[in-house]
């Protein structure tokens, strides 16, 4: 990765921290208000598969989604908390998604033909978050493409696709985006 990247990862959370404030701290006291804790960690793989602690605001409890969760889901608000993953450097703005070790199992992606995924951070969003996909197989070939021909404008206009996630929800945009194609 290069500095220029890193620079503006870290100018983009710090950015988004600020900006989002306010949101957060709405969206902190509504999960409490349905019991603690507020956050949610998991265990994700990132650069090189190495393991992280990935954070996001709670949604579920016993295994369902609440009321709150599920309109944080549908607006990508529970994923804020993720730009303390960037300050860290575990995660990048944009990026393929975080996996568990699970789910890398599962999907049998564990050979050496998938290391081009763990080659890069794995970001808050990206091509295939925003996209939505109907497979595992397809998700993983738009993160191919991406790794493969991403630049600073795509960056941009994958994050600025990710905005209007948190206003539209994610099922309008990327309605929207499936019709017009507009990132690729």
């Amino acid at each position: 990765m290069s500095s220029g990247t890193r620079g503006f990862d870290l100018l983009g959370a710090t950015c988004g921290l600020l900006v989002f404030a306010p949101v957060m701290g709405v969206v902190a006291a509504a999960v409490r208000l349905g019991g603690k804790p507020v956050f949610f960690r998991q265990t994700r793989l990132g650069l090189g598969r190495r393991p992280f602690t990935i954070l996001k605001f709670r949604s579920m409890v016993n295994g369902k989604v609440t009321p709150v969760g599920r309109v944080l889901r549908a607006t990508g608000l529970d994923e804020l908390p993720q730009f303390i993953n960037i300050l860290r450097g575990e995660m990048s703005a944009v990026g393929p998604r975080p996996l568990t070790g699970d789910d890398v199992a599962r999907l049998g992606w564990t050979g050496p033909e998938y290391d081009f995924r763990w080659l890069a951070r794995p970001g808050l969003t990206g091509l295939a978050q925003i996209a939505g996909s109907d497979s595992p197989q397809a998700s993983l070939e738009l993160d191919r493409a991406y790794l493969a021909d991403h630049d600073a404008l795509l960056d941009c206009r994958l994050i600025a696709l990710s905005f209007a996630v948190n206003v539209l929800g994610k099922a309008r945009v990327r309605q929207w985006f499936r019709k017009t194609k507009r990132c690729t």
